[in-house]
């Protein structure tokens, strides 16, 4: 036989086999047959941290008929789908017997209503296994339809193998294939779906929703037929901030061929799809594939229009730091997202004067169009309290979400008025604060947003005072733009010092990587004293930003060098800082210190033996599965021993995410003079003066300002009321997500999120010239209160599962610095009271009439403590405290 011969049989034989093995799988469906389908549908919801036995579940059964009406030569065939005999049944809480298993599942009753809606059929246009489009009854229950998307996306697939994407009740999602003989296996990135768009999160991740989908189907294909088809899916979704309060979705849908085809009806007449449409009567409507979002619609909330009926009765909570506070705030806020601007209003002007900075700051976080109508024309910048002007802007600053309706509101009460100096500065770095978030939403194109931008950069290049320049800059470090680096580094480099404070703080909030190699050269010559003389705090904010943004092994020997030229004090805080970030395992510059440490010309005793008592050092607070807070202190001191600058920070770890909870910095200026000390050479005399900055959630305050000057200093002294200077009291609202997920099986679960914080943070500095102490204390009380909830919503039942946490919490931190002894004598104390906590977990159930409900908690404290910060520490603290009780 020839060989070339042989060859062309082989191959032909071969192709002849793969186009039959392939033609197995490509199901079709013949006419004048129906064909009849079991289906069956498994839902369950389930708190993570109970036993799964706890929680919803529905079941459900009924016979798919399918049949098709018309098929072209093309392939397209047009089919008709039908649900009968649909059963369901579900498992109420009140159910379960005393050894915590389940009892018999109990029937749903369904309405006629539902029932008819449920066997009206629809119809498919379909070709070699893709569904391409999908007609029915346009008028019909959201819920009913969608269920019958899920059972229409179980005939959505493909005979061989490859990644495409298909769009089914999920959305438009990315899925890829594997064939093995008669089984066909398909896997769904549900990560991937683009549906419509519903729902909103927080900006921050930290304080958002952890979403973990899978999805998995088995196609079963026997002589062109479809055999079977399973679809797996789940879902668990947590906050991030507290996995254990997570929620498990599963969905289970199984299809399975009852007997062979019996005989069905003749086929429809018509040249064309549209043709055959109009023929069947119906006249079904083209339907979209992806599942439609459905709202449920809440019974038993209270509206606001029922509120104010009975308000004098009510009492509205003005206590922060109260957990019932909080959770009143997020009730104000659910009850303002479905209110008229009419009752808004009426409700702002009801209250009384105690409770409108609660009710301020809950229309803010409602930012509702209504909600910030009635805020418009409620607030008067020229005649309102400047407390309650501040609360107003500050909550929008600290919004989670905020929208360019918001901005607008604040740009225009700014705009064109004479405002007192405290409100314009409140307000230009809440605009700050809004223009940065918005632009993290990719709105920095809108009209509002230039505005806002423009606003603050108008305000920069026409400020005459220098507290003008600063708050403008620090309004810029709210921002975070990239385009406006060039600005802050040219403020930088040529202002006076508490411009360029402003400035090398505004750049040190920006992520590395627009830290570019410019960035860094003006660093550089302001470290290294290149053009002019600059403080010490602004060369060791420079050092900083070199060496905490993948610094150069060249930068971080430079600074190591210098350290052998400064002041002792000043010298003592850049080593500690590297040696600080050498124990930091999450540093950017680690790996590289650890480098340049192991050369023994650097890590040499002629480095790091200055012994100055100016310190830094951080670590953590608390670790658990998903949160690591961590505490750092910065101490700098003058030569003499007083302190020139303290910075506290509490940061959070989560996820990848990395957040700024608070940060707290004093600083007290022009002391050398009025303690006797010769200032460095080259550098410039600053005015006697103490002030206050504080950043709370990444939002960047107000300086607050203690004394100026030495008289303004002796008359603080001398008239102080001994009441501490609140920094920050309010609620605030942290968590705000609302996310809806399509299950493939047409059912939907509706993941909600929200968390009200109450803050009430006071600081003050005590001076005592006669007894030469400084006393600096900042307090912080404050309570969370996280509402987590997944709603399962369907025809057959409605279900929620619930997650509520609440803990109060109360911190001290207190500086005591006694400058009269030599060496001088530092005491620092961090501690927390007891921490009360309790966490409260549910679950609903409504089908048809009946309804069933059932609730777990549980309560505890964490004791109080105080923590051991280094024991050098310790000891000058025992030695202060007995002279104290002396």
């Amino acid at each position: 036989m020839d060989p070339q011969a042989g060859w062309g049989c082989f191959c032909l034989l071969c192709f002849s086999l793969l186009r039959a093995a392939k033609g197995n799988l490509l199901p079709s469906f013949q006419p004048r047959s129906l064909y009849q389908y079991q289906y069956s549908l498994a839902v369950q919801l389930q708190h993570t941290s109970t036993p799964s036995l706890w929680g919803a579940r529905l079941q459900a059964q009924a016979l798919i008929h399918l049949q098709q009406l018309w098929g072209d030569p093309g392939g397209e065939e047009l089919l008709q789908l039908q649900i009968h005999d649909l059963k369901a049944q579900h498992q109420p809480e009140e159910e379960r017997s005393q050894d915590s298993t389940r009892g018999s599942p109990v029937e749903i009753a369904l309405s006629p209503e539902a029932r008819a809606e449920l066997q009206q059929p629809v119809f498919i246009s379909w070709s070699s296994g893709k569904v391409k489009a999908f007609y029915g009854n346009e008028a019909e229950n959201i819920l009913i339809s969608n269920l019958k998307r899920g059972i229409i996306s179980l005939f959505q697939l493909q005979p061989h193998a490859g990644t495409t994407v298909e769009e089914d009740a999920s959305g438009s999602c990315q899925v890829t294939y594997t064939v093995s003989n008669h089984s066909i296996s398909k896997t769904k990135d549900l990560l991937s779906c683009s549906k419509p768009k519903s729902g909103f999160s927080s900006m921050n991740k930290i304080f958002g929703v952890e979403w973990q989908p899978s999805s998995r189907s088995q196609y079963v294909v026997r002589d062109n037929l479809l055999q079977s088809v399973l679809a797996e899916e789940s879902h668990v979704v947590a906050p991030a901030l507290r996995s254990r309060s997570g929620i498990k979705i599963s969905s289970r849908q199984q299809l399975q061929l009852v007997s062979p085809a019996m005989p069905g009806r003749a086929e429809v007449s018509g040249q064309s799809l549209e043709d055959v449409l109009a023929g069947t009567g119906a006249r079904p409507q083209p339907l979209g594939m992806a599942s439609l979002p459905f709202r449920r619609v809440c019974t038993h909330c209270l509206s606001l229009r029922a509120f104010l009926k009975a308000f004098d009765r009510q009492r509205v909570r003005t206590d922060t730091s109260s957990v019932a506070t909080a959770w009143q705030f997020q009730r104000f806020i659910q009850m303002l997202r479905s209110a008229k601007k009419r009752d808004v209003l009426q409700l702002l002007r009801r209250a009384p004067e105690e409770a409108r900075p609660f009710l301020v700051e809950a229309a803010v976080a409602t930012q509702s169009v209504a909600s910030l109508a009635a805020l418009s024309d409620f607030l008067d910048f020229s005649q309102e309290p400047k407390s309650l002007l501040e609360k107003f802007l500050y909550a929008a600053a600290f919004s989670p979400r905020p929208s360019g309706e918001l901005l607008q509101l604040v740009l225009d009460e700014l705009d064109g008025k004479q405002l007192a100096s405290e409100i314009w500065e409140t307000g230009i770095v809440a605009v700050g604060s809004l223009v940065g978030k918005l632009c993290q939403q990719r709105l920095c194109g809108l009209q509002v947003v230039e505005r806002g931008v423009e606003t603050i950069l108008r305000g920069l290049r026409g400020a005459k005072e220098e507290p003008r320049v600063v708050i403008s800059l620090l309004a810029l470090g709210n921002a975070r733009l990239p385009e406006t680096i060039p600005t802050l580094l040219e403020h930088a480099e040529d202002g006076p010092t508490a411009v360029t404070t402003a400035a090398t703080s505004a750049l040190q909030r920006f992520p590395a990587p627009h830290i570019s190699s410019k960035v860094k050269q003006v660093m550089r010559r302001i470290f290294h004293q290149k053009r002019k003389s600059y403080d010490k705090t602004c060369r060791l904010a420079a050092a900083e930003i070199l060496l905490d943004n993948h610094p150069l092994p060249m930068d971080v020997v430079n600074i190591l060098l210098a350290t052998t030229e400064m002041e002792t004090e000043v010298a003592t805080f850049l080593l500690l800082k590297v040696q600080n970030s050498l124990r930091d395992h999450h540093h950017l510059a680690r790996k590289i210190l650890k480098d340049i440490m192991g050369d023994p010309r650097i890590n040499n005793y002629n480095f790091f033996s200055k012994v100055g008592i100016s310190s830094s050092f951080s670590g953590p607070l608390a670790v658990t599965q998903d949160l690591t807070s961590t505490f750092g202190l910065d101490l700098l001191f003058l030569e003499g021993g007083f302190l020139r600058k303290s910075v506290s920070d509490f940061s959070l770890l989560s996820h990848g995410q990395r957040l700024r909870a608070a940060q707290v910095t004093f600083e007290a200026q022009g002391m050398e003079s009025m303690m006797g000390e010769n200032l460095s050479e080259g550098e410039e005399e600053p005015e006697l003066m103490a002030e206050m900055a504080a950043t709370f959630f990444d939002v960047q305050l107000r300086p607050i300002v203690f004394f100026q000057g030495y008289t303004d200093l002796m008359a603080k002294v001398l008239l102080s009321s001994a009441e501490p200077t609140s920094v920050v009291r309010g609620n605030l609202l942290l968590m705000d997500h609302h996310q809806v997920i399509p299950l493939q099986s047409g059912l939907q679960v509706t993941v909600k999120l929200q968390g009200g914080l109450g803050l009430d943070i006071s600081a003050d500095m005590d001076v005592s010239i006669w007894e030469q102490e400084l006393k600096t204390s900042v307090t912080a009380r404050g309570c969370l209160a996280m509402d987590f909830q997944a709603e399962l919503d369907s025809p057959l039942l409605q279900a929620t599962l619930r997650s509520q946490t609440e803990v109060e919490t109360s911190i001290h931190f207190d500086t005591k610095l006694r400058f009269s002894s030599s060496p001088v004598l530092m005491c620092l104390q961090l501690r927390e009271e007891q921490v009360p906590y309790r966490e409260v977990l549910s679950v609903s159930q409504a089908a048809g009439s009946r309804s069933s409900s059932a609730r777990r908690g549980r309560r505890g404290a964490v004791p109080g403590r105080e923590f051991a910060l280094h024991q050098t520490n310790s000891k000058v603290c025992n030695l202060l405290l007995a002279t104290e009780k002396e």
